[in-house]
């Protein structure tokens, strides 16, 4: 893989072996068969960052009932991540920090994995990597991307309802239509028959008559 390639839904995700605040990892290995959340940050001790990790170390075991396993990165090294984690402790008024960061000074994984913000810079006039959330299955794919620049922070409650929608959807014939959240109706994918509604969705199939009279538009509550 060329650097700065941009990965693709439904690409099998780079591999690479790194230092973490855990220790060195190989990646696909880390993974197993769970489903991951690779996240990257433009610099430690930086204050937008600070907020962020905090707020996922809050949401740590809502990523763990989904059976994800949450995994950091910032183009710094392992010793400088381990002095941010105290701050970021302090200010989010955490007693602990349960995920790895990964240390990228190299900017190794950064540039597999298609990071970099071509706008940030650290001190050094050295590229840093923008806000990139890379949502992985268990079968090592890429199922979903969002890329932020280095001014604006994540919503993670989003990032748990597309967690929830990827994992809903992964095994029911389902969509999930705007907005949604988990326990809302959903959409019946367009490839399921008519005829085969009422076997697939016992819940029952609502279908939404449109002047073009084209039956698309089929919603079920969410199936178990």
């Amino acid at each position: 893989m060329s650097g700065g390639h941009v990965l693709k839904l439904g690409d099998v995700v780079p591999n690479f072996k790194a230092d973490t605040t855990q220790g060195e990892i190989d990646f696909h290995t880390w993974l197993g068969g769970s489903w991951g959340i690779l996240f990257s940050h433009p610099a430690d001790y930086t204050p937008v960052c600070t907020t962020e990790l905090g707020r996922v170390q809050m949401l740590n075991k809502e990523f763990c009932d989904r059976g994800v396993k949450l995994i950091a990165l910032s183009c710094d090294t392992t010793e400088s991540h381990h002095g941010w984690i105290k701050d970021i402790l302090a200010y989010n008024k955490l007693t602990e920090f349960s995920y790895p960061i990964i240390a990228d000074p190299s900017r190794d994984v950064a540039t597999l994995y298609g990071m970099m913000d071509p706008d940030e810079k650290d001190s050094a006039g050295l590229p840093l990597t923008c806000r990139a959330v890379f949502i992985i299955g268990p079968d090592k794919t890429l199922k979903l991307s969002i890329l932020y620049p280095a001014t604006t922070g994540r919503n993670f409650d989003e990032i748990l309802r597309v967690v929830d929608s990827l994992q809903l959807t992964a095994t029911r014939k389902v969509a999930t239509p705007v907005d949604w959240k988990n326990g809302g109706s959903c959409m019946v994918v367009p490839s399921v028959k008519q005829d085969d509604v009422g076997a697939l969705f016992p819940k029952g199939v609502t279908v939404h008559e449109v002047p073009s009279g084209k039956v698309y538009l089929r919603t079920t509550p969410q199936p178990e």
